[in-house]
């Protein structure tokens, strides 16, 4: 059998994580060659030799003995650089960088045919979860309807502290940045941007269709208050940041991200912590329903791990979705019904509303529950993004009888 001799971009916490699997995995005959990192004098969470520490490139990609380049680095540009290089050189590489991978996959998936080279990400999606290959192998056909789900663990975890144990949102927020769940800066996570990002790259293998990011509807949770908490409670409803892409028909498709309403009923509405959900729904099969952790050390480097088996056995994406005769289009011309919380913004006045179920005033606080098309939300999402506004999905595609009750509606 081949022999993976891996160059590896990247020790923080994930480079940690694939050393330390690596040495578990007693059928993976692998090994890391050579590991390029910024600072080669930084203490690391795990042993490595230091003869095996570059801090340049070059030290990698001129080694004829490394037939494998794994990146985890954070920075995309210089993740864009590293692959880019890497395929041009003929050499396979694995990435979990999702921000460069959304920004770039087109090209990417054009320069892996231009060199018959691969590229594997499955990491980049949704950590331990291998949703991109079973969207390849599995759904590839055109039955798929849906795929929707909880992709960031950060925000997740903050929302399950709300709503499990009745924390404030800024408590919750700050022992997920204690327990290392979310950044300094959480912006990138619970602003919707890495669930996004993910989405983009789900949506290339579940539909064979490349939207840009800059395209997609996206609004995470930093606006969200004690109001928006209560409403939901209220209505036996826990908040969970929800990624979506539906094929309305056969012709088109549409995508989004945003704060979601979730009965009890569904299955994501038990997926806590910082766990990720995604459910599957097809013409055919209903419903299926993957469920792990969508981030970590450990969790993301078995997915690469995963990747790397797969390149031992010469596995690579064949993107087959991209090559039907009909694909679905993107539109942003569907009507949502949503929620939106405010306070001096006036929301009725200010968004084209097609028409409002809903209205509540009060000296504190206002809300309006009203049906509007999804590109006026693009159009308008200056607004949204004001101070005092919070923006929640009332869902209501494939609200079916089977999962539906007298006590399910907003």
């Amino acid at each position: 059998m081949v022999s993976i001799k891996i160059g590896l971009f990247g020790l923080g916490t994930v480079g940690c994580g694939i050393v330390d699997v690596i040495a578990k995995a007693r059928n993976a005959n692998a090994e890391i060659k050579r590991i390029c990192v910024r600072d080669k004098n930084k203490q690391r969470k795990t042993a490595v030799a230091p003869e095996i520490i570059t801090d340049s490139k070059d030290d990698i990609f001129n080694d004829a003995e490394i037939n494998l380049i794994v990146e985890v680095i954070d920075d995309p540009n210089a993740s864009y650089e590293i692959v880019t290089e890497a395929l041009r050189k003929r050499i396979p590489v694995v990435s979990g960088n999702k921000t460069m991978l959304a920004r770039h996959l087109p090209e990417l998936i054009k320069l892996q045919q231009e060199y018959s080279t691969a590229l594997l990400y499955d990491a980049s999606a949704c950590g331990s979860i291998p949703v991109i290959r079973n969207l390849e192998e599995y759904y590839d056909n055109d039955l798929l309807l849906e795929v929707k789900g909880i992709l960031n663990g950060s925000s997740n975890y903050i929302l399950s502290q709300v709503f499990d144990h009745n924390e404030s949102y800024n408590n919750a927020l700050k022992r997920a940045q204690d327990y290392g769940y979310a950044e300094s800066d959480p912006s990138f996570d619970i602003d919707g941007y890495d669930s996004l990002f993910k989405l983009v790259i789900i949506t290339v293998h579940a539909l064979g269709v490349y939207v840009s990011p800059d395209d997609v509807f996206t609004y995470g949770i930093s606006h969200i208050s004690d109001y928006d908490i209560n409403y939901a409670k209220e209505k036996n409803r826990k908040l969970k940041l929800v990624a979506q892409v539906i094929k309305i028909n056969d012709d088109n498709f549409c995508m989004f991200v945003m704060p979601e309403f979730v009965a009890p009923s569904r299955y994501i509405y038990s997926v806590d912590d910082e766990y990720n959900g995604i459910v599957i729904r097809g013409e055919c099969y209903d419903r299926q329903f993957m469920f792990g952790k969508g981030a970590g050390s450990l969790p993301t480097a078995s997915s690469i791990l995963s990747d790397i088996m797969a390149r031992l056995h010469g596995y690579k994406y064949e993107y087959k979705k991209m090559n039907y005769a009909a694909r679905p289009s993107y539109t942003t011309d569907i009507k949502l019904k949503v929620y939106i919380r405010y306070q001096h913004t006036n929301i009725p006045e200010l968004l084209p509303f097609i028409k409002i179920h809903e209205r509540y005033n009060s000296e504190k606080t206002n809300y309006v529950v009203g049906d509007i098309i999804l590109s006026d939300l693009l159009r308008f999402s200056d607004i949204l993004n004001a101070d005092d506004v919070f923006i929640a999905n009332i869902p209501n595609f494939f609200e079916d009888t089977e999962y539906k009750s007298s006590n399910e509606t907003i």
